[in-house]
This record gives C-alpha cells, structure tokens and sequence, in this order.
C-alpha cells in the first residue's frame, strides 16, 4: 500500500491562533482572541534566546475560572505552557500524529527560520488526506 506524502505544510493553517504578550492578564487574551476569534494565543519571544508560549482558553478555563483566580489579576505567563512542542513545515503528517500521541497534545505550531509560520492539529491532517 503506497501512502501519499503530506507534509505538515500542507495541512497547517495561519488563522486559528494570534500572537500576545505575556504580561497581558487573562481578561485581556480572553478579549483578544474574541476579536479574533481563535482559541490559542501564542506568546511572543521577550528577546532572541527566548522560546515561544501557549495559551489555550482550555487553559484560563482551567488554571483561571476553575480555580476562582481573578482573570484581571492572572498574566498569561503565569498560565503558558513554555517551551512549545513545535514541527517543521516538510515534516510528514504521519510523524506530526506520531508525535502528538506520544506528548498527549493536540496542535503545535509550525516553525520555519526559527518564525511560527502556521498550527497544525488532528483536524488539518486528517483533511489533508483526501484531495
């Protein structure tokens, strides 16, 4: 059985998540990905050594609201998950799933030139495989 190659560039998207700043408080990203309509926030590098962030609204759910935390109070750096588990863009599809399975996650960005370029999740390369 030969397998179509797809590579992760394929099946990325550029328009589900939006950069923020880590000092941002959780009410802020909250409003930010409403007027963007996404579902995670990607946390800038604070210089060139620096790694990039995460924040899901699963995570203010979780670390914010669930835990009676005020949301103005909260920073998102004090909810990201840093560093990121990232792919590269001529990965194949079948080891980003790989991976995912292996780390228990669900999306990661995709970086190229050391830039978040695109996310990819399950969804993305699942469609990927049919034309």
């Amino acid at each position: 059985m030969s397998h179509k190659l797809v590579q992760v560039k394929d099946a990325m998207t550029t328009d589900n998540y939006q950069f923020a700043d880590g000092m941002m408080t959780a009410s802020e990203g909250i409003k930010l990905a409403k007027e963007h309509n996404v579902s995670t926030l990607i946390i800038n590098k604070r210089d060139a050594q620096d790694e990039y962030g995460i924040v899901m609204l699963a995570d203010i759910a979780k670390e914010v609201l669930a835990k009676d935390r005020s949301p103005d109070r909260v920073n998102l750096y004090e909810i990201m998950a840093k560093p990121l588990i990232s792919v590269l863009p001529d990965m194949d599809v079948r080891y980003c799933a790989r991976l995912f399975e292996r780390f228990s996650i669900h999306l990661a960005p995709v970086i190229e030139n050391k830039e978040i370029i695109g996310m990819v999740d399950y969804t993305n390369m699942v469609f990927s495989q049919v034309e």
